[in-house]
């Protein structure tokens, strides 16, 4: 039988007109995120995500350069919305998430686009950075499920979430896609004026993996995949967030520990940042991601190690 997603029966059940009403309710003095700007966005008001009620979106297509399970044989169909609530100084995507870049579209286009990429054959829907948007991305997704949308809803999100949005999306994700960037507060809150994010974040990661649970990686229909950016003298926090993921999450979760960092943006403003990572850098954070019991790394890791010998 075939995966339905989670988002349909919550629909069937009449659920979903609940959560989209409560997402609303959320936009009206902003608490959607942790940022807690307390703006009426309904009225056309913006806070730090530079959004109102229209939803940016720079560009949607089937994706193949995202995680192989999200990929499949036809893409991932990712949307990707303009602006972001966190706005970090290296972001390898400035264009779309601090410069807005994008147009404005409504729920009903929003959801058209969504139906054009199942259409196109991708595995799944794969909305980039929703959290400032989940009130609209909701609606969007009533008019696509009446429109026939049945595959995955991936949530791709920085991790900076709070906890009350994510009960919403509680029965609406299938798949969330959660960055997990640093475990000190101090380097947070100075490249990402964030200093909670790791508190934040933690919270938000127990929390989704109890909707989903970890990611089959046969059959990527349902779960929790964990990405965490190497970056350059350690300022990630690589171990501190390996050790929370194997001891306070599963050690079967699903985690992509990434090379490609680039001092992009305002990087270079800091020294400590203004250099790509070194290979020993990535290699030795997948060394302990190894030596931490983690169980399902990405395959991109799995096979950085084989080539230099050592296998999992």
């Amino acid at each position: 039988m075939s995966y339905i997603p989670r988002y349909i029966k919550t629909f069937e059940e009449g659920r979903l007109d609940e959560k989209i009403h409560k997402a609303f309710e959320n936009l009206k003095k902003c608490t959607i995120c942790p940022r807690l700007c307390r703006v009426d966005r309904t009225r056309g008001k913006k806070g730090i995500c530079n959004t109102a009620v229209k939803v940016g979106i720079a560009d949607f297509f089937p994706h193949f350069g995202e995680e192989r399970v999200l990929v499949g044989k036809r893409g991932s169909g990712t949307i990707f919305i303009s602006c972001c609530n966190l706005l970090c100084i290296y972001c390898q995507n400035a264009s779309t998430s601090h410069l807005c870049e994008g147009q404005l579209y409504s729920p009903s286009a929003f959801a058209s686009m969504m139906i054009k990429l199942q259409n196109a054959g991708c595995h799944n829907i794969n909305i980039v950075t929703p959290t400032h948007i989940v009130p609209q991305l909701l609606l969007a997704l009533k008019i696509a499920i009446k429109k026939g949308l049945n595959i995955p809803l991936v949530y791709n999100t920085s991790g900076y979430e709070l906890p009350k949005t994510l009960k919403i999306l509680e029965g609406v994700v299938d798949i969330y896609l959660a960055d997990f960037k640093y475990s000190n507060p101090l380097y947070a809150e100075l490249y990402s004026s964030a200093k909670d994010y790791p508190t934040i974040t933690k919270k938000a990661l127990k929390i989704m993996y109890k909707q989903v649970g970890n990611l089959k990686v046969q059959n990527a229909t349902k779960g929790l995949m964990i990405r965490h950016l190497v970056l350059p003298n350690n300022i990630a926090g690589t171990k501190e967030v390996v050790d929370f993921i194997a001891t306070e999450l599963s050690p079967f979760v699903y985690v992509n520990i990434m090379p490609q960092y680039l001092p992009l943006g305002e990087a270079y403003r800091f020294e400590e940042l203004a250099r790509p990572i070194t290979e020993e850098e990535y290699l030795q954070a997948l060394i302990y991601a190894k030596e931490a019991g983690l169980k399902n790394l990405d395959p991109y890791c799995v096979e950085f190690l084989k080539r230099r010998g050592i296998t999992i």
